[in-house]
């Protein structure tokens, strides 16, 4: 049996609509899903007993899709089968993203639990390789691609963010804790006469079995108030949420969205 836990965004309801049957779906307490009715909520300081609940149910593999934040942890509220977790949780939540899932992962993981990724279960959650639009990249903005996975590469060593904006070699954003809408609102008051294009890809050794990078409807709005001419992701590491609706907004805004493989 699959378990997913599921945080909120499209994600979760995009990946049980693939499934040939729905999975139990479980959230942390104030993460729930935005749509989906949720099977077994548990709050972080529980994580143990959780996991025992699960396996009880007969539960043998896991997968996490959605966005979760890091609650504080509250020490009245830790069960006995979570004490022993408690310094992992708190060097989880004082890591990066990458550093963090990694931590919780390894927690399923030595509780017997397989941990499938999102893509994994629902291959076709990813979008072709191509430019997917009506418009199409310039040869700047490809070289502007190129020097954005350089500075993605970059940021990975530091375990932060998977995104950025460059426009004529130059880096206008780097993507942090506040996310790509945030980062792409900060631009929409950009001094120089815009163009540009967003960058997103994962960390090159991002474990990809959670928190692989997303966009959709909104990045498209967000990208052309922010004044880019487009939109760069990478082939096989980045979801498309509401694909057809993301083309359709692209098109609509004259925005180019090109899939391009990984850099090497």
């Amino acid at each position: 049996m699959l378990a997913l836990i599921a945080g909120t965004g499209a994600l979760p309801d995009e990946l049980v609509a693939r499934l040939p049957e729905r999975p139990l779906v479980c959230a942390m307490e104030g993460f729930e899903p935005d749509h989906l009715s949720v099977d077994r909520a548990f709050p972080l300081e529980q994580l143990g007993g959780f996991i025992a609940d699960l396996k009880a149910r007969g539960v043998s593999g896991i997968c996490m899709a959605g966005a979760v934040g890091r609650p504080a942890i509250d020490p009245g509220r830790i069960d006995a089968a979570t004490l022993p977790l408690v310094p992992t949780l708190q060097q989880a939540i004082l890591s990066g993203d990458d550093g963090a899932l990694r931590a919780v992962i390894g927690i399923f993981e030595d509780a017997g639990l397989t941990v499938h990724a999102a893509h994994e279960l629902a291959p076709d959650i990813l979008p072709p390789l191509g430019c997917l639009t009506e418009a199409q990249p310039s040869e700047g903005d490809l070289t502007d691609a190129d020097r954005g996975a350089g500075i993605v590469r970059a940021m990975s060593a530091a375990d932060v963010g998977q995104a950025c904006v460059i426009s004529r070699g130059q880096a206008l954003a780097i993507e942090g804790i506040y996310g790509t809408a945030w980062m792409l609102q900060s631009l929409t008051r950009r001094p120089d006469a815009g163009g540009g294009v967003l960058f997103k890809a994962p960390k090159p050794d991002q474990d990809r079995r959670a928190d692989l990078p997303a966009i959709g409807p909104d990045t498209a709005t967000g990208a052309v108030a922010a004044g880019l001419s487009g939109i760069v992701i990478e082939k096989g590491g980045v979801i498309v949420l509401e694909r057809d609706r993301v083309i359709a907004e692209c098109d609509r805004l004259g925005l180019f969205l090109l899939v391009r493989e990984r850099a090497v």
